[in-house]
Protein backbone atom coordinates (compact mmCIF):
# COMPACT_ATOMS: atom_id res chain seq x y z
CA UNK A 1 0.00 0.00 0.00
CA UNK A 2 1.40 3.38 -1.07
CA UNK A 3 0.73 6.32 1.19
CA UNK A 4 -0.16 9.73 -0.29
CA UNK A 5 2.98 11.27 1.25
CA UNK A 6 5.24 8.74 -0.41
CA UNK A 7 3.49 9.31 -3.75
CA UNK A 8 3.94 13.07 -3.46
CA UNK A 9 7.63 12.66 -2.61
CA UNK A 10 8.10 10.33 -5.56
CA UNK A 11 6.48 12.87 -7.89
CA UNK A 12 8.66 15.65 -6.52
CA UNK A 13 11.77 13.55 -7.06
CA UNK A 14 10.78 12.90 -10.68
CA UNK A 15 10.32 16.59 -11.57
CA UNK A 16 13.08 19.04 -12.39
CA UNK A 17 12.18 21.18 -9.36
CA UNK A 18 14.23 21.54 -6.20
CA UNK A 19 15.29 18.18 -4.75
CA UNK A 20 14.93 17.00 -1.19
CA UNK A 21 18.03 16.68 1.01
CA UNK A 22 19.59 13.27 0.55
CA UNK A 23 17.65 12.55 -2.66
CA UNK A 24 19.55 11.61 -5.82
CA UNK A 25 20.41 14.50 -8.13
CA UNK A 26 18.30 14.98 -11.28
CA UNK A 27 19.78 14.10 -14.66
CA UNK A 28 20.65 17.73 -15.56
CA UNK A 29 22.61 18.12 -12.34
CA UNK A 30 24.40 14.81 -12.92
CA UNK A 31 25.83 16.18 -16.17
CA UNK A 32 27.01 19.30 -14.36
CA UNK A 33 28.61 17.14 -11.68
CA UNK A 34 30.55 15.09 -14.22
CA UNK A 35 31.77 18.15 -16.12
CA UNK A 36 33.02 20.32 -13.27
CA UNK A 37 33.06 18.12 -10.23
CA UNK A 38 30.57 20.36 -8.36
CA UNK A 39 26.85 20.63 -8.62
CA UNK A 40 25.73 23.81 -10.39
CA UNK A 41 22.66 25.45 -8.83
CA UNK A 42 19.61 25.31 -11.06
CA UNK A 43 18.26 28.69 -12.14
CA UNK A 44 14.61 28.98 -11.20
CA UNK A 45 12.35 31.82 -12.30
CA UNK A 46 10.41 31.87 -9.04
CA UNK A 47 12.30 34.73 -7.40
CA UNK A 48 12.40 36.78 -10.61
CA UNK A 49 8.65 36.33 -11.00
CA UNK A 50 8.03 37.49 -7.43
CA UNK A 51 10.20 40.58 -7.92
CA UNK A 52 8.33 41.42 -11.12
CA UNK A 53 4.96 41.01 -9.37
CA UNK A 54 6.04 43.28 -6.49
CA UNK A 55 7.24 45.94 -8.95
CA UNK A 56 3.98 45.76 -10.93
CA UNK A 57 1.91 45.96 -7.75
CA UNK A 58 3.92 48.99 -6.60
CA UNK A 59 3.42 50.68 -9.98
CA UNK A 60 -0.33 50.07 -9.83
CA UNK A 61 -0.56 51.57 -6.34
CA UNK A 62 1.54 54.58 -7.42
CA UNK A 63 -0.64 55.25 -10.47
CA UNK A 64 -3.75 54.88 -8.30
CA UNK A 65 -2.49 57.56 -5.90
CA UNK A 66 -1.55 59.88 -8.76
CA UNK A 67 -4.96 59.46 -10.40
CA UNK A 68 -6.80 60.05 -7.10
CA UNK A 69 -4.83 63.24 -6.51
CA UNK A 70 -5.61 64.46 -10.05
CA UNK A 71 -9.35 63.77 -9.61
CA UNK A 72 -9.38 65.53 -6.23
CA UNK A 73 -7.70 68.62 -7.71
CA UNK A 74 -10.14 68.63 -10.63
CA UNK A 75 -13.13 68.43 -8.25
CA UNK A 76 -11.69 71.16 -6.04
CA UNK A 77 -11.24 73.44 -9.07
CA UNK A 78 -14.82 72.74 -10.18
CA UNK A 79 -16.26 73.67 -6.77
CA UNK A 80 -14.11 76.76 -6.35
CA UNK A 81 -15.00 78.13 -9.82
CA UNK A 82 -18.80 78.05 -9.34
CA UNK A 83 -20.28 81.53 -9.65
CA UNK A 84 -23.71 83.16 -9.79
CA UNK A 85 -25.94 82.31 -12.76
CA UNK A 86 -24.11 79.03 -13.46
CA UNK A 87 -26.37 76.12 -14.29
CA UNK A 88 -25.37 73.09 -12.19
CA UNK A 89 -26.37 69.46 -11.71
CA UNK A 90 -26.48 68.00 -8.21
CA UNK A 91 -25.61 64.43 -7.28
CA UNK A 92 -29.36 63.87 -6.75
CA UNK A 93 -30.12 64.82 -10.35
CA UNK A 94 -31.59 68.28 -9.69
CA UNK A 95 -30.70 70.93 -12.26
CA UNK A 96 -30.77 74.53 -11.13
CA UNK A 97 -29.25 77.95 -11.49
CA UNK A 98 -26.98 79.35 -8.77
CA UNK A 99 -28.64 82.34 -7.11
CA UNK A 100 -26.46 82.85 -4.05
CA UNK A 101 -23.08 81.52 -2.90
CA UNK A 102 -21.95 81.06 0.69
CA UNK A 103 -18.79 79.49 2.13
CA UNK A 104 -19.92 75.85 2.17
CA UNK A 105 -23.35 76.07 0.57
CA UNK A 106 -25.23 77.62 -2.31
CA UNK A 107 -28.83 78.37 -3.18
CA UNK A 108 -30.21 77.02 -6.44
CA UNK A 109 -33.26 78.27 -8.27
CA UNK A 110 -34.86 75.08 -9.60
CA UNK A 111 -38.19 76.37 -10.98
CA UNK A 112 -38.69 79.63 -12.86
CA UNK A 113 -42.50 79.73 -12.63
CA UNK A 114 -42.87 79.28 -8.87
CA UNK A 115 -39.45 80.75 -8.00
CA UNK A 116 -38.51 77.63 -6.01
CA UNK A 117 -35.13 77.84 -4.32
CA UNK A 118 -33.25 75.05 -2.55
CA UNK A 119 -30.10 75.26 -0.43
CA UNK A 120 -27.37 72.68 -1.15
CA UNK A 121 -23.88 72.10 0.13
CA UNK A 122 -21.12 72.70 -2.40
CA UNK A 123 -20.03 69.07 -2.14
CA UNK A 124 -23.39 67.96 -3.56
CA UNK A 125 -22.67 69.61 -6.92
CA UNK A 126 -21.83 67.02 -9.56
CA UNK A 127 -21.05 69.22 -12.55
CA UNK A 128 -21.45 72.65 -14.05
CA UNK A 129 -23.56 72.57 -17.19
CA UNK A 130 -22.02 74.75 -19.89
CA UNK A 131 -24.11 77.69 -21.10
CA UNK A 132 -25.13 77.63 -24.77
CA UNK A 133 -23.49 80.51 -26.57
CA UNK A 134 -26.11 80.46 -29.35
CA UNK A 135 -29.07 80.95 -26.96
Amino acid sequence: MITPTLTALTLLAQTDGPSLPGAPAPAASAAATEAGGTVAPSASGGSGFMIMMVVLLGAMILFSFINARREKKKRSDLLSNIKKHDKVLTIGGIVGTVVELKDDSLILKVDETSNTRITFTKSSISQVIPQDTAA
